[in-house]
């Protein structure tokens, strides 16, 4: 059975999933907490570090944990531009509070240079990842970025990146680069029925409808 151990690294969650000696680490978060991330790293013989998607407090220490832990980094394809630049797929928000948030993201992004890496392993949805000792699947959620990912861990957890937030509260994702993409994978986790959703903001809850 697949064992979900959260991260909290300052704002941003990473995750290591781990079965028996086998363990994968999902997101990486930003500079500032990668001694963070490799001290929870070390009891587990990591074997890959999965991307839920591209924006930078998730992929920023990508490059130095995947030379000190010796693994590849896998991502969706969909994704690999915004490691160039996150203005390859612009953010929108809707709600009053959504727009802070984005008001606040693009001047963080727009300030930050992270050092540059090539994903050598590119999943979709429906993507096993067994051959790293995990018995999880992956599932397609497009909307805050194209290629954004999540990852069904024994039918009882599910870690939705930034698919969903829970910065203030649990709620669809408040930033988008496509909003009907982002309410019609919304929909597609609510219809796994029960799960623990971990996010990649905010501490886990249990799944509901998140669009009526």
């Amino acid at each position: 059975m697949s064992v979900v151990k959260r991260i909290k690294c300052g704002n941003v969650n990473c995750y290591i999933i781990s079965e028996g000696d086998s363990a994968i680490l999902v997101d990486t978060g930003r500079k500032k907490h990668l001694k963070t991330v490799i001290a929870a790293c070390n009891p587990y013989k990591i074997k890959l570090i999965l991307l839920t998607h591209g924006h930078y407090d998730h992929v920023e220490n990508a490059s130095e944990l995947s030379e000190k832990l010796g693994v590849p980094v896998a991502m969706h394809k969909d994704d690999v531009n915004l490691l160039d630049s996150v203005k390859n797929q612009p953010l929108s928000a809707s709600s009053f509070l959504g727009k802070i948030i984005l008001s606040a993201t693009i001047k963080e992004f727009a300030q930050r240079k992270m050092r540059a890496f090539t994903p050598s392993v590119f999943l979709d949805d429906g993507d096993d990842l067994t051959e790293y000792g995990i018995s999880v699947k992956i599932i397609g959620y497009p909307g805050h970025t194209k290629g954004s990912i999540g990852i069904d861990v024994g039918e009882k957890d599910l870690i939705v990146g930034d698919a969903l937030m829970n910065m203030f509260y649990p709620t669809v994702s408040m930033l988008y680069n496509d909003e009907k993409a982002m309410l019609d994978s919304a929909r597609k986790i609510a219809g796994l029925g029960e799960r623990t959703i971990y996010f990649g903001h905010g501490i886990p809850v249990k799944n509901k409808v998140w669009v009526e």
